[in-house]
């Protein structure tokens, strides 16, 4: 008798991935493909929605062919928040601009800010402009391409545009909407319409829903497409940080989840709002919650910068020999800013720096060192959550970071802080299942993903990176002049 199941999908920054899921938690079938993102110009990152959809696509055709299994619902989750735009026909008119880690819009949060009031915004929407902010972009899409934006008639990112063309609903979560600073009214908990329209005049923004609401059912057409049964409900989903967050279970206060994945984000969950400069105040998934988030520009994509370089190297060798170098890599000392920083430099000119080289360091420092240079990061970030009025008393990883054990420890070991590892670390596919679990029946990450392993710090490790740790945080300040000339003349 077939199993009754769900199915996720996420589309991230380096891949998609889908999961097919029973309604008990059990993984019946897991999917991926890989792509890239385009770099069209410096500060400028962006991918085609159409490989989104055709990923989303081959991804159910593969997780549910000769599957013994009745799919019931279908969770979205993906990389956030992006801007895409579509004519009335709704096809898209560029491609996506993405998140944090595109930073073309700095003439428009200047702008912005001077028009709005930087104090004012972080007031009304929790958090103040950044590289991060949606509606920035948006805004630079209109200041560049008027006649593009002149033409655009529905705002999409990469969760709603997979429900879209799933259901045919343009809608969009509220967690989503809340980093489209400064379009979203944190208090209000909808859209700021005197600000969208002064931003986007013409531009309807979608309706809001939360991210475990069902934005309406598979069409006929999706379903001859993807191999989805017709009319199953589909969630309205969020931003993949998000739902990596609810597949463990980090969604209480107290609670930090830590992802390991191409970049580094942080979602803390608090009871009420709070606020930072240096931090991302948004509402959660789930009606009622809200999270104060940080984010890296880079984590994983420096590892995989540095394996492409090494040429013959993969991930087990270069963990083993980034193992025999030991803490502190050999007297090495790396800031991870290689696409600039978000939080909590917010710094988009920030650049990557390796300190202390000599001839005689090997690939396995250089990968060491840029496994501690996130450690410090996290730290950095651990410790502007507190300051802000986080308080932590929870601290659950996942990503696929989490694989190998030598990251996690020695975040752990620089944080002097525990870190939970659940059963499953699928990630934010498995968070969108569990979305659409709920939607079919009872289903909850305790029981669908339990504990499974906590990485406890070592106290002679944390010791020794204390003073590592300082000289990380003297680093920055003590080399920005020049980064910041360099990245202009990057830009040139």
């Amino acid at each position: 008798m077939p199993r009754n199941a769900v199915l996720g999908v996420d589309i991230g920054t380096s891949s998609s991935k889908g999961v097919l899921v029973a309604t008990d938690g059990t993984v019946l079938r897991t999917a991926v493909r890989e792509h890239t993102v385009d770099r069209p110009a410096p500060g400028h990152v962006e991918m085609d929605a159409g490989v989104w959809w055709d990923e989303t696509v081959s991804l159910c055709r593969e997780l549910t062919a000769g599957a013994d299994a009745d799919v019931l619902a279908v969770g979205v989750s993906g990389m956030g928040p992006c801007v895409l735009l579509t004519d009335a026909d709704d096809t898209p008119l560029r491609p996506a601009v993405l998140y944090g880690v595109d930073t073309r819009a700095g003439a428009q949060i200047s702008r912005l800010d001077a028009e709005l009031g930087r104090e004012e915004i972080r007031r009304r929407c929790g958090s103040l402009l950044s590289s991060q902010a949606a509606g920035a972009k948006i805004a630079w899409i209109a200041d560049e391409e008027p006649g593009l934006f002149a033409r655009a008639r529905r705002l999409y990112m990469t969760s709603s545009w997979l429900v879209r063309k799933l259901t045919g609903a343009y809608v969009l979560d509220h967690h989503s909407a809340s980093q489209a600073t400064p379009l979203y009214d944190t208090h209000a908990q909808d859209w700021y319409t005197p600000w969208a329209e002064h931003i986007a005049p013409g531009l309807p923004m979608p309706p809001l829903r939360w991210s475990g609401e069902a934005a309406g059912t598979v069409t006929a057409e999706a379903a001859r497409l993807t191999g989805l049964p017709a009319g199953i409900p589909v969630i309205t989903g969020t931003v993949d940080a998000w739902a990596e967050a609810l597949s463990v279970g980090a969604h209480r206060p107290g609670d930090l989840m830590l992802m390991y994945g191409t970049t580094m984000f942080l979602v803390h969950t608090v009871p009420d709002l709070l606020t930072d400069p240096a931090l991302w105040s948004t509402v959660g998934a789930l009606p009622g919650t809200r999270s104060l988030a940080g984010g890296m520009a880079t984590s994983g994509a420096v590892t995989g910068w540095l394996r492409d370089l090494f040429g013959d190297a993969d991930y087990a060798g270069l963990t083993a020999l980034a193992e025999d170098s030991g803490p502190g890599a050999n007297g090495l000392l790396m800031l991870p800013y290689f696409a600039g920083e978000r939080t909590p430099l917010m710094d988009p000119q920030a650049r990557g720096v390796i300190a202390g080289l000599t001839l005689s360091h090997t690939r396995g420092d250089l990968y060491r060192a840029a496994l501690e240079a996130t450690a410090f990061a996290v730290r950095h970030n651990i410790e502007t959550l507190e300051r802000a009025g986080g308080d932590i008393r929870r601290i659950v990883a996942v990503g696929g970071g989490t694989r190998g054990g030598l990251w996690t420890r020695i975040v752990s070991d620089v944080t002097g802080r525990p870190q939970q590892l659940r059963t499953v670390s699928l990630g934010a596919s498995y968070g969108a299942a569990l979305l659409a679990a709920r939607l079919v029946g009872d289903a909850s990450a305790d029981a669908w993903n339990p504990v499974a392993h906590t990485v406890t710090p070592d106290p002679a490790a944390t010791a020794r990176y204390e003073e590592l740790y300082g000289l990380y945080r003297r680093l920055h300040p003590a080399t920005a002049d020049v980064v910041h000339a360099l990245a202009a003349r990057q830009e040139r």
